[in-house]
């Protein structure tokens, strides 16, 4: 008997802000996406667990927090293929699973190609993974084998080592059809234009893109004007303890990268022409499940890992709890909410909500202890409340956001943001510290401090691995430098 459960598309990009659609107010033409959110829920206050590809995306997989999995930064990681981990149980419950683009679940060096066996653990059955853009230039994939046999590889190498760790945009020397997010989305319709199983199917698309270095493709690169930007948000106003030094410092790993006001609009314009790209990949994608006859029994979830701040409060990148890094999209289609879409929720959403959601269409209980909760009434009810609080973590600090107030607790437990949402939703106004607001602060506090001890409690499955550099599939290769 067929299986009519629905396939599944998820689809993620990197670094992708939650307002940088055009259905959100962004600059950028995002026809792709807009037709998503017309047929589904725009998920308007969802937030990344963590400002940082490695912990964002190892909770993300786990449901965890990662003061639960101890992933606070972009360190040497390897999650376990034993943890436990959703797209697993969607794969064992009769879908054919595979991912093509950027997982970051394991050290973003080496050779992605020999340690297919580690994403098959995962859950993933046909794998073309992927690294980030600069550390493409340490790894061994199908694509940097394809650039290579191209002659592509030695000027997208040149290129990536001209370009300092400051802010600076400029185009890559790669043909846009080569460009890594066209490379992910085309191997991706290659694999649903081939796929002729009787299992329904269930595909992630992960972009590298729009992440730094803004390094969009001709034509993309030169489709937005720096000039028709918008001015970045001003910094702001200061009153805070500082983060501590020497050893933190260390860990944050230049956790801010001052920008002027010229350098933010061209990253803007760069950062637009990317997600131009994705988007065009995306609209791609979804003409050929449309072609396949499945678009009236296929669920869609977009969403990032974080955001970026191109120059908001003068910082670019991410690694701080501002909404520039910590708001991402999420939007969500179904054959239920193809016929009544275009709704937007305010619900505070996280992005560990994403397993559960698809779990669940997938028909799949998750028989194990995690902190994400499905979707699935939101999508029927787009009014609907459901968390009270997001939690935010990076590099031992914790932030707390409630709809109306945001407050983030340095690695000492001090106070060092705190903002007024309601009254002051562009983050312009740091209240922290103040004394008419020292007892805002103190329930604040309380509430974090409680909530983070409720999600606390230890996996019962193993979360990391280490294999040594000996056996070869975690030794670095084709060194950046």
């Amino acid at each position: 008997m067929k299986d009519t459960r629905p396939n599944i598309l998820f689809i993620m990009a990197d670094q992708f802000r939650g307002d940088a659609m055009g259905c959100a107010g962004g600059r950028a033409r995002t026809p792709a996406l807009d037709s998503l959110a017309a047929e589904g829920v725009r998920f308007s206050q969802c937030h990344t667990v963590s400002p940082l590809c490695v912990p964002a995306r190892v909770s993300m997989m786990t449901g965890l927090y990662p003061h639960t999995t101890s992933v606070w930064k972009n360190a040497s990681y390897v999650l376990s293929p034993q943890a436990n981990l959703w797209v697993r149980a969607i794969r064992d419950s009769g879908y054919a699973t595979a991912v093509f683009g950027k997982l970051h679940l394991h050290t973003d060096y080496g050779d992605f190609i020999r340690r297919e066996n580690l994403v098959n653990g995962y859950g993933f059955e046909t794998v073309n993974e992927v690294s980030g853009p600069r550390s493409t230039c340490q790894t061994r994939t199908y694509m940097s084998e394809e650039w290579r046999a191209k002659g592509l590889w030695e000027d997208f190498r040149a290129d990536m080592l001209s370009r300092s760790k400051g802010p600076a945009a400029k185009p890559s020397p790669l043909p846009a059809g080569d460009y890594y997010d066209a490379y992910v989305g085309r191997k991706a319709r290659e694999y649903l234009e081939q796929y002729s199983g009787d299992r329904p199917w269930f595909c992630h698309v992960s972009f590298p893109g729009p992440h730094e270095p803004w390094d969009a493709p001709e034509p993309y690169a030169g489709l937005y004007a720096p000039e028709d930007m918008p001015p970045p948000l001003p910094p702001t106003a200061e009153g805070a303890p500082e983060r501590p030094r020497g050893e933190y410092d260390r860990l944050m790993q230049n956790p801010v990268i001052r920008c002027t006001d010229r350098e933010s609009r061209e990253i803007q314009a760069n950062y637009c022409g990317s997600v131009t790209l994705i988007d065009e990949q995306i609209g791609a994608l979804l003409r050929t499940v449309r072609q396949r006859g499945e678009w009236d029994n296929t669920v869609v979830l977009f969403t990032s890992d974080h955001g970026e701040m191109n120059g908001d409060h003068g910082f670019v990148h991410k690694r701080n709890f501002f909404r520039s890094a910590m708001n991402i999209p999420l939007l969500l289609r179904t054959p239920d909410t193809a016929g009544c879409g275009g709704n937007v929720s305010d619900a505070l959403v996280s992005l560990l909500d994403v397993g559960p959601t698809l779990a669940e269409f997938a028909g799949v209980g998750l028989e194990y202890e995690q902190f994400g909760r499905s979707l699935c009434g939101c999508a029927a009810s787009p009014a609907r409340r459901h968390r009270d609080v997001l939690l935010g973590e990076y590099a031992g600090e914790l932030m707390l956001y409630d709809g109306k107030w945001k407050i983030a607790l340095n690695r000492r437990g001090e106070t060092y943001l705190l903002f007024d949402e309601e009254k002051d939703p562009r983050e312009c106004r740091n209240l922290a510290a103040m004394p008419e607001y020292r007892e805002i602060d103190a329930l604040l506090r309380d509430r974090l401090l409680r909530t983070v001890a409720e999600n606390n409690r230890l996996s019962p499955s193993p979360l990391q691995i280490s294999l040594p550099e000996e056996s070869g599939l975690f030794s670095r290769c084709v060194p950046l430098e």
